[in-house]
């Protein structure tokens, strides 16, 4: 339904909209915002509406401070520092550091996904070139880099975030030794989940020492060509794969080629650079893989693969078993990251904790809803969409009334304008 001429004119300011659904939440929900642990050490930040720039250097004593706070100001984000400082209110160079939680960003963005050539979309700022999917480097039309997104969260990108969320709890655990009782993971209320490690082992690593890190869950210098055996003659080199039950990358990079080698489709195989000869050998012969003897029965099975082929398939599965993170979150020992129970400003979903006893079956969309009721808005365009029990959309050129959690969502993601009742 369009709307008419005089409901044109019954269009409200979409900052006002937002700000009074913002209040109210937090008139309602202020004292549900979970505070970081040794909320006096910590510098928190906040989105205004009004001013919309960044305000740092704010300290609480106490979680009804904060709640106070929020009460008072409604932002439209709100975060706090990954620090701990003796002094958080004073200028960076006079907080007097203690300390950071190890935290992690595991963001759509940064993982490639088919969906977001059906719902993302660029724009260049300087000529007007567009098109769907993620945005390219720089403008193929006019060769500038002043490109503007636009993005929407799907349950394809939120459900491949997860997942690389939850490689990362692995290889924390399995490979670092840290245990799950140290780590918080949150639905970012947007594209992705943070997680947070808040052992005592890791709060005094520096920025060099954190890179490290990242370096290694990313599997960033794992060179396969330093897990070759050289047997007899050049043509006999082959990969020296660890067993499926070692520790570290040996066992994940074992894991990976398994994987790829007994579920891979022949366009998979393709992708990979593979030639039709080595993708025949491994169609035919594959079911042959022992899962438990893995590292001795590959090379039985597949020994007509020659070593540059193991090459491509190997750095396949380093990228597969890798966990896609964000590395300037990680390595940046004064990082600002969203406070939990808040609301993120580009789509009116809560931060909220995702429980690790149930994070694989954790459901953003129906847990981090902030709001009741209803409201009508004009929608200009949106994709389908689900939120709790119901799909909404698509949408084109008309006026719905909507569940406000839907009509929030659509408004602060640029889809659709609110309607004066």
């Amino acid at each position: 339904m369009a709307l008419s001429s005089r409901e044109g004119r019954n269009l409200k300011p979409v900052e006002d909209f937002v700000k009074e659904r913002f209040s109210e939440y937090y008139r309602k929900s202020s004292r549900n915002v979970e505070p970081p642990s040794f909320i006096e050490k910590r510098e928190f930040g906040f989105i205004l509406f009004k001013e919309r720039m960044m305000v740092r250097h704010k300290s609480f004593r106490a979680s009804q401070d904060l709640a106070r706070f929020l009460e008072d100001t409604a932002p439209s984000d709100a975060y706090h520092s990954t620090a701990y400082y003796s002094r958080p209110e004073e200028t960076m160079e006079n907080k007097g550091w203690l300390g950071a939680d190890l935290c992690f960003d595991i963001d759509a963005d940064h993982i490639p996904t088919a969906c977001k050539a059906t719902h993302d979309r660029w724009t260049c700022k300087d000529c007007g070139a567009s098109d769907v999917g993620s945005p390219p480097d720089m403008c193929p039309k006019c060769r500038k880099e002043r490109i503007d997104e636009e993005t929407w969260l799907c349950e394809e990108c939120l459900d491949k975030a997860r997942a690389e969320a939850i490689k990362l709890v692995d290889i924390l655990e399995r490979d670092f030794g840290l245990s799950k009782n140290d780590m918080s993971a949150f639905f970012s209320g947007h594209r992705g989940y943070h997680l947070h490690v808040r052992a005592d082992e890791v709060k005094q690593l520096n920025d060099t020492e954190r890179k490290e890190i990242v370096d290694y869950v990313l599997g960033l210098g794992l060179d396969p060509n330093l897990h070759r055996l050289r047997q007899g003659t050049s043509k006999s080199i082959k990969f020296q794969v660890g067993d499926i039950s070692d520790l570290g990358w040996r066992s994940r990079l074992a894991r990976g080629l398994f994987e790829i080698m007994s579920n891979s489709n022949e366009r998979e195989l393709a992708d990979l650079g593979l030639k039709r000869s080595a993708i025949k050998d491994i169609l035919e012969t594959r079911e042959q893989i022992s899962k438990e003897e893995f590292a001795t029965t590959i090379w039985k099975t597949f020994y007509t693969i020659r070593p540059r082929t193991w090459q491509k398939i190997a750095e396949r599965a380093i990228y597969e078993s890798s966990a896609k993170i964000d590395t300037v979150v990680t390595t940046d020992i004064h990082r600002l990251i969203r406070l939990a129970g808040t609301l993120n400003g580009k789509t009116g979903l809560k931060v909220v904790n995702a429980p690790m006893a149930r994070l694989e079956i954790f459901d953003p969309f129906k847990e981090a809803i902030a709001f009741a009721g209803e409201d009508t808005v004009y929608i200009k365009e949106a994709p389908q969409f689900r939120l709790g029990e119901e799909v909404f959309g698509p949408y084109k050129k008309e006026k719905r009334t909507l569940p406000r959690a839907a009509a929030v969502l659509l408004v602060c993601k640029g889809k659709a304008i609110p309607v004066i009742s």
